[in-house]
């Protein structure tokens, strides 16, 4: 009775299939963004983690002084990481012969700040005064030639 009706899909199923792909694609999308600013996010924090183990030795071996801990090469090459991570955006290395403060910039907004005092946490940005909700906060990075985070 029906020997000539052909089977497959009708062009509004196809159209309702790709619509759907569509919209679960851009959803996707939108978390993979999310993952990858955390992920630099992170690699930064590992960064600036890397420098305050390397300032300590640069410390002890250079008679008791951070002067100079910006030009070691393993500092180096974390800074650069750092800043690869961030988007290319300069780290800031603010070292004195007592005290340090490194605070890099993050991909999901804000700095992160790591500084002599074993202090890493993060900032509302680099070189801005932090103004969160934190008890006894002063300023995080102030200045470019501040050598504290809080």
């Amino acid at each position: 009775m029906y020997k000539n009706r052909s089977r497959g899909f009708t062009l509004i199923e196809l159209l309702v299939v790709i619509a759907i792909i569509g919209i679960l694609s851009a959803v996707v999308l939108a978390s993979l963004n999310t993952a990858r600013s955390k992920g630099n996010d992170a690699a930064i924090q590992s960064d600036l983690s890397t420098i305050q183990t390397q300032a300590e030795i640069v410390y002890g071996n250079n008679n008791n002084s951070y002067a100079a801990m910006c030009t070691d090469g393993t500092i180096s090459k974390a800074l650069t990481g750092a800043q690869s991570a961030n988007g290319g955006t300069a780290v800031t290395c603010s070292p004195s012969t007592t005290a340090y403060a490194v605070a890099s910039p993050l991909a999901t907004g804000g700095a992160w700040c790591v500084d002599s005092t074993g202090v890493a946490r993060k900032a509302n940005s680099a070189n801005a005064a932090y103004t969160g909700v934190t008890t006894g906060a002063a300023p995080a990075l102030a200045s470019a030639t501040a050598t504290v985070c809080n």
